[in-house]
């Protein structure tokens, strides 16, 4: 793992927000985020609104 932060750390910043974005599809594909996702939608769906904050604490 301090390997991968080192190098990280010497990419460009164009090149970090292609892992970040790399990063982030991988996060979305996976079957917990899907179900979280389904589960939020359908939240909203029958009414249940929460605010930004809440929003990334439980992202």
């Amino acid at each position: 793992m301090l390997q991968l932060k080192q190098q990280l750390s010497r990419f460009t910043e164009r090149e970090r927000r292609e892992v970040a974005a790399y990063l982030h599809r991988l996060k979305q594909s996976s079957p917990a985020w899907q179900k979280e996702m389904t589960k939020r939608m359908s939240e909203m769906d029958s009414g249940k609104k929460f605010k930004l904050p809440t929003t990334r604490v439980r992202a």
